[in-house]
């Protein structure tokens, strides 16, 4: 069999990375290669997300595209992945786009190496020596196929080259806020167990990973469901004595799961990052009731005091939805004036975009003008860029640790991260920084990034 290609079209989340960095692993196990050109691929994948409208947009109109690569190229394998397809009956989909070949729930490559090996597109033999199956899921088993989580190879042009990669713990949500489509596309939440996180986080680290990011969409009731109901905290102190890790993250928080027992955690243990990202979403009571978060604007300001008493030098990062239906000025400017007085690290903005199934999108009418969403936003990020880069100008003269994921080939800048979560850039011909610590000591700070030259007196 001559070789063959694949390519992954990514769009959205860190799980969309996570799952598509999974299946390129399956697909590489079965003998395929990857690469950059869409129109060279014999597997050609579209890892979609439906969060956003125009996220949905964006994935429709790659799949019209790409219906004259497949009369060009009938012999291609077109796949459909992710929150487009989610966990309903593709048959919509398979009528509205009969050019694509198989589709793919979220987090489940099985659909697809199934068809491959029907169509007589895989080595049997060397798929089942292998034990290939991407599925992250109880849904999946059917799946001749299994990659045990040990087993998890990354894709070629990853390999010994990625410092930081995403590690899936908690699939779906079952707390439906109710601007949130996740629940109706990646269905219920399911916690993997405890020892394949960390067999996977191993075989990353084997492979070169300096970090990992442990994804969740509520990430803190990790263990819920699961028979031992092992905890976040729990899982962080075990992955703590993997060696070749130099740093853990996790993300996304939700104010009413954050234990003292995680915070603790965080503060203790020298790999974990001082970093928290825990959305607020709003900061009007009426407004939080009505996506039903669950908590108050005081509760969350209380959980952020709480955060910052417990681990020193922590940043926080936020997420904030303006132009909610029936968010008055009023309101508005109470979400403004908590950013005002929390003054976090980073705040994650976006404007309303009404969803499909989701409760909000069927109780209420979409109100709020788009341009005076817009209005909204801007104001936020103008008033969260003056205090992000009041926060960053701190370390004007201080020397950080940073973790190098790359070079900026265009600037011929090394870039990588603080534990804190600070994009650095900064220049060096000495030597290659990738996966390395790099001390930096900073002489310029913006809100976004900041730029430095390597310490000599730390290096």
């Amino acid at each position: 069999m001559r070789p063959m290609k694949y390519h992954i079209w990514t769009i959205g989340c860190q799980m969309n990375e996570a799952d598509s960095r999974r299946l390129g692993s399956a697909l590489e196990q079965l003998g395929y290669t990857p690469t950059d050109r869409p129109e060279s691929a014999d597997v050609l994948v579209l890892n979609t997300c439906v969060v956003r409208q125009s996220a949905e947009d964006k994935c429709y109109g790659r799949l019209g595209s790409l219906k004259s690569l497949k009369r060009r190229r009938p012999d291609v394998i077109l796949g459909l992945m992710g929150c487009l397809v989610g966990v309903r009956d593709p048959e919509p989909l398979r009528r509205r786009f009969p050019w694509v070949d198989v589709f793919l729930p979220p987090s489940d490559p099985g659909p697809l190496l199934d068809h491959l090996a029907d169509r007589g597109l895989v080595d049997e033999d060397r798929a089942l020596d292998a034990a290939l199956d991407a599925a992250l899921d109880e849904a999946a088993i059917a799946c001749r196929y299994r990659l045990q989580a040990g087993d998890l190879l990354l894709p070629a042009d990853e390999r010994e080259r990625l410092v930081s990669a995403y590690v899936p713990i908690v699939l779906g949500c079952s707390h439906a806020c109710t601007y949130c489509i996740i629940p109706y596309r990646r269905g219920p939440e399911r916690s993997r167990p405890l020892a394949e996180i960390v067999a996977e986080a191993e075989a990353l680290a084997a492979q070169g990973v300096q970090e990992i990011t442990l994804l969740g969409q509520i990430v803190d009731r990790y263990g819920l469901d699961l028979p031992d109901r092992p905890s976040l905290a729990s899982l962080l102190h075990r992955l703590h004595e993997i060696e070749e890790l130099a740093r853990i993250r996790f993300l996304t928080s939700h104010p009413n799961w954050m234990t003292d027992d995680l915070l603790d955690a965080v503060a203790e243990l020298p790999r974990v990052c001082e970093h928290i990202e825990v959305p607020v979403q709003a900061g009007d009571d009426e407004v939080l009731a009505r996506m039903q978060r669950g908590y108050t604007a005081d509760e969350y300001r209380r959980l952020v005091a709480r955060i910052r008493e417990r681990i020193a030098g922590v940043s926080i990062a936020t997420d904030v939805i303006v132009g909610f239906p029936g968010e008055t000025a009023a309101q508005f400017q109470r979400t403004y004036d908590l950013l005002a007085e929390l003054r976090l690290d980073k705040a994650h903005i976006a404007r309303y975009s009404p969803r499909p199934q989701t409760l909000a999108q069927r109780r209420y009418p979409d109100d709020v003008p788009p341009e005076e969403k817009e209005r909204r936003r801007k104001a936020l990020d103008d008033l969260q860029s003056e205090i992000v880069g009041q926060i960053n100008a701190r370390l004007l003269g201080q020397t950080v640790d940073v973790l190098v994921e790359g070079k900026d080939a265009r600037k011929g800048r090394w870039w990588g991260r603080t534990r804190t979560d600070k994009l650095v850039y900064f220049e060096s011909e000495e030597q290659d920084w990738r996966g390395r610590l790099a001390p930096v000591r900073i002489t310029w700070t913006g809100p976004w990034s900041l730029i430095g030259e390597i310490d000599p007196g730390d290096e």
